[in-house]
């Protein structure tokens, strides 16, 4: 795990450590959240946290391609977090070529399976790892994903670690969290994340021209 935050306060770097300690002592109310992308996480974030959570943000999207754009995600999620006081930690895998293979052919009925279940699967095993009694996702949020598959996954990873699985259904604020999202400054995508959905997307030229280096062709990113 790394964190892409200058966290240069003392007390944050200790609170970070601490939540990054195995070891270290957790209550009902500490929470890992997996959080997909700075805007989705705005709702989430205030709702868990009106609720009374001890949150810690766990970034871990190997579906998010390319590596510039993988980057870009982390780096505003992070920056969120930052301004909320949440600690942060990132899972820096990256699987572009597991989607480019079409893993899931065989397996999973769509790539968005394959895709739910690996990230629900990392979250919770983090989560048994550094102790915490309990996971969420930001992924809940979103009126664009299939919220039974993510909630049945993450349900799956539950069991599977014996970590609950802390469902709520974010979406009726997810229009609020966009708002909020612009209001920080956060950069917001138009595409869900892998390689698939990019060259899919209706914003595909104006994204691939976003790219350091891009000159909008698909060669210069992939």
């Amino acid at each position: 795990m790394s964190d892409p935050q200058n966290m240069s306060d003392p007390q944050n770097i200790s609170e970070l450590e601490n939540k990054a300690d195995p070891n270290f002592s957790r209550g009902d109310k500490d929470l890992l959240l997996h959080v997909c992308c700075g805007p989705c996480a705005e709702w989430p974030v205030r709702s868990l946290l009106d609720e009374g959570y001890s949150l810690t943000a766990f970034f871990s999207n190997p579906n998010i391609h390319p590596q510039f754009e993988h980057t870009r995600r982390r780096d505003n999620a992070a920056a969120l977090m930052k301004m909320r006081g949440i600690p942060f930690l990132e899972d820096d895998s990256y699987m572009e070529e597991i989607w480019l293979a079409k893993a899931w052919e065989g397996q999973y009925s769509s790539r968005c399976e394959m895709c739910y279940e690996i990230r629900m699967r990392n979250v919770a095993l983090e989560a048994k790892r550094l102790g915490f009694r309990s996971f969420s996702t930001t992924l809940l949020v979103s009126p664009y994903q299939n919220h039974e598959a993510i909630i049945a996954h993450a349900r799956k990873a539950s069991a599977q670690t014996g970590v609950e699985f802390v469902y709520r259904d974010f979406r009726p604020g997810f229009r609020e969290g966009q708002n909020m999202a612009r209001e920080d400054g956060l950069y917001r995508q138009k595409y869900c994340g892998c390689i698939f959905s990019l060259e899919e997307s209706e914003f595909r030229d104006k994204i691939y021209k976003s790219f350091a280096g891009s000159e909008g062709e698909t060669s210069t990113v992939l």
